[in-house]
């Protein structure tokens, strides 16, 4: 049985005071979310201790949104396994197509977080996904199979949740086709060794299209954006029918 997780990225959004004001809103939506559902937040490095100490005890999951391959060092602005496992962070975001598209993350240095956060205890949150451009030259599943291969060595699948967001649909309100999702998605894990690999769907993920989502037999969960900024909002999210 594959687990399912929803996870919120609140990317460069919330500070210390407005994240505290969402729990107000978020905590009592999920009395009724179902027990088998995995619910993450990813929110700022600035928010992470205040989240801790709200979140202990609760069902949420806290996840940060990078981690750097080095347990310590002269890395300006990097964080390490280290620093966040101490705050009792469980899920970490690496690849995500914006620190690859403004930050120059490569494939292997996202090969290399992804070993550094298992080293430390940590479930890595994978993105991979294609650009617009890629999807109409027909290389969505060449593109996608490639970072795959590059990515996963040495990898423990094991420990690891895959998102597919195809970038053409990441906050740009075009959300790919529920089918479409469920089939690349199937893709992916045709390519891994593990079959239980938790698979999410990521881009332009809202209330109203969740349950069409969800419905489809190869995603496990959903990786959301702006949705997850809104209590309300991420609050039918993570208790879609």
């Amino acid at each position: 049985m594959r687990k399912i997780v929803i996870a919120g990225n609140w990317k460069m959004y919330k500070t210390q005071k407005e994240s505290s004001e969402f729990l107000q809103g978020f905590m009592p939506q999920l009395e009724k979310t179902p027990a088998n559902r995995e619910v993450v937040l990813c929110v700022p490095f600035t928010d992470l201790s205040v989240m801790s100490t709200s979140l202990h005890g609760s069902r949420i999951q806290l996840g940060a949104q990078n981690v750097h391959w080095e347990d310590n060092g002269a890395y300006t602005g990097e964080i390490s396994g280290g620093m966040l496992t101490e705050l009792g962070i469980r899920y970490v975001i690496i690849g995500h197509s914006e620190r690859r598209q403004y930050f120059g993350e490569t494939d292997e240095t996202v090969n290399q977080r992804l070993k550094a956060a298992q080293r430390h205890g940590l479930i890595p949150i994978l993105c991979v996904g294609e650009t617009k451009q890629q999807r109409d030259k027909g290389e969505t599943e060449s593109i996608i199979s490639n970072q795959l291969a590059k990515d996963l060595v040495e990898v423990d699948e094991q420990n690891l949740v895959i998102a597919y967001e195809p970038i053409w649909a990441i906050g740009t309100g075009d959300t790919c086709e529920s089918t479409e999702a469920n089939r690349v998605i199937g893709l992916i894990r045709s390519q891994l060794k593990v079959a239980d690999v938790p698979i999410q769907y990521g881009g332009s993920v809202k209330s109203n299209n969740i349950d069409e989502i969800m419905a489809q037999p190869e995603i496990d969960g959903a990786l959301v954006g702006g949705a997850s900024l809104e209590a309300d909002s991420f609050g039918r999210i993570v208790n879609y029918h």
